[in-house]
C-alpha cells in the first residue's frame, strides 16, 4: 500500500491534478504522523490494515465535513470534500455492496457458530480477518445484530 501510494505522489506531482495531490500529500503526513506516534511508543510502522484505517478515518471526517457544508449551504465546499473522498477511495480495495455484505455475515455466523448478541465481536472479528477494508463494520455490524436475534 505504501509503494502504491508513493507512485501515486509521484505521478500526481507530474501532472495537473491539484486535488489528487493535496489528498495524497495529506495521506502520507497522516500515515507518517501515525508512524511516528508508533515509533515513539515503541511499535512497528503501519501495517496494511492500519493505512486502510488512517484512509477510512480521513473518508469519515470529509462525509463529516461535506453534511457540515451543505447545511451551511457552501456546496462548492462540500463538492470539493466529496472529490477528496474520491481520491481517498480510488486507494481502497473494492466494495462489497449490501447483498454480499448480509451474504457474508450469514456466512460467518454459521462458522463460527454464533447463537446470541454476545458473539457479535466474534463474528465482526472474523469478517474484518476475511475483508480487510472491503465493508463497513459498523454496518456489517448491524446486519451482524439482526440475524443473530
Amino acid at each position: 500500500m505504501r509503494e502504491v501510494l508513493a507512485d501515486a505522489l509521484s505521478e500526481a506531482s507530474k501532472g495537473e491534478d491539484r486535488c489528487r495531490l493535496s489528498m495524497l500529500r495529506l495521506i502520507h503526513a497522516a500515515i507518517k504522523d501515525r508512524d511516528l506516534a508508533n515509533r515513539s511508543a515503541g511499535r512497528d510502522p503501519l501495517g496494511e490494515d492500519e493505512i486502510l484505517q488512517v484512509l477510512f478515518k480521513m473518508i469519515a471526517q470529509r462525509k463529516e465535513s461535506a453534511a457540515a457544508y451543505e447545511a451551511e449551504g457552501r456546496s462548492e465546499l462540500a463538492a470539493e470534500e466529496r472529490d477528496e473522498i474520491e481520491v481517498i477511495r480510488s486507494f481502497l480495495p473494492p466494495q462489497l455492496d449490501a447483498g454480499e455484505v448480509e451474504a457474508a455475515c450469514r456466512q460467518v455466523v454459521e462458522d463460527t457458530d454464533a447463537k446470541g448478541l454476545r458473539d457479535v465481536g466474534r463474528c465482526i472479528n472474523a469478517l474484518k480477518e476475511r475483508y480487510p477494508g472491503q465493508m463497513d463494520f459498523g454496518k456489517a455490524s448491524t446486519v451482524v445484530k439482526t440475524l443473530l436475534t
